[in-house]
């Protein structure tokens, strides 16, 4: 970029779920801006077939196989990246997944996957990636929250308790870490269009409550996130530490509610 205050050249860049959705795009947007960008999930054909296709023209994009429910693949992965490229100056926590169901009838298996990837792992990436940022008395981590940070929605129990836990986290390790150089952050996407999420914002009564409870009237693409994660990852941010920053549309700005457009005192 032109305006090095907003320039994440030549950082080493780590994506975890950075194979698909907003990990996707925000990996690419990353690349395109001359990060050497690392992005990593559980599927090893779906990351050569991303960082093939999101490869810069005059550039690559790298993988790592990695399952975030496997701490020891998490230590590898790290350790790897590090090795190869010397440093990792941004990690980005995506690995996310979910299940909608009423919280009744969850199983143990049911919560044990949504708060083993969601949580557990993004706590012990952060954990690995961060005793060699300290170490280095420099590093960013932005970690992918989301509306449920502002409100849970129901019907998806133990990821919502997952991503207000995530929300705790950034805090906690932002304020363990500013004084050592390491800055925590994240960014909490509003309803985003994904192919997990196609179908579902397909359906009539979806789009009716969703498009006009958001301001800008549309639902949010994985580009959108680019440009925030940017600028938590420049030295743009470099006072800014410990914040969730809601990129939804104004979603959580305020509620419409079944009343008249006119003036009423009642």
């Amino acid at each position: 970029m032109s305006d090095p205050l907003f320039s994440v050249a030549d950082q080493v860049v780590l994506v975890s779920g950075g194979s698909r959705g907003i990990g996707r795009a925000i990996a690419q947007g990353f690349a395109q801006r001359g990060a050497t960008v690392v992005i990593s999930s559980r599927d090893e054909e779906q990351l050569r077939r991303t960082a093939a296709e999101i490869a810069p023209p005059d550039g690559q994009v790298h993988y790592q196989v990695c399952d975030v429910r496997d701490l020891d693949a998490i230590r590898r992965t790290t350790q790897q990246v590090i090795e190869r490229f010397g440093r990792i100056d941004t990690l980005i926590n995506v690995a996310g997944v979910n299940r909608r169901q009423p919280a009744e009838t969850f199983t143990e298996e049911d919560y044990d996957f949504v708060m083993d990837i969601n949580l557990k792992g993004a706590f012990f990436f952060s954990i690995e990636v961060g005793r060699h940022q300290l170490q280095r008395g420099q590093g960013c981590q932005i970690n992918i929250a989301s509306l449920n940070n502002w409100t849970p929605l129901v019907h998806v129990a133990p990821y919502a308790m997952s991503k207000a836990g995530l929300g705790h986290m950034t805090r906690v390790l932002a304020a363990e870490w500013g004084p050592r150089g390491v800055r925590v952050n994240a960014l909490a996407p509003g309803f985003i269009l994904t192919d997990l999420t196609r179908e579902l914002w397909a359906r009539p009564e979806m789009q009716a409550w969703g498009l006009p409870n958001t301001p800008l009237r549309r639902l949010g693409q994985p580009e959108d996130m680019v440009g925030t994660a940017i600028f938590l990852a420049s030295p743009a941010a470099a006072f800014l530490t410990g914040q969730i920053i809601f990129v939804d549309g104004g979603f959580s700005a305020a509620l419409h509610w079944p009343i008249q457009q006119s003036g009423s005192d009642s």
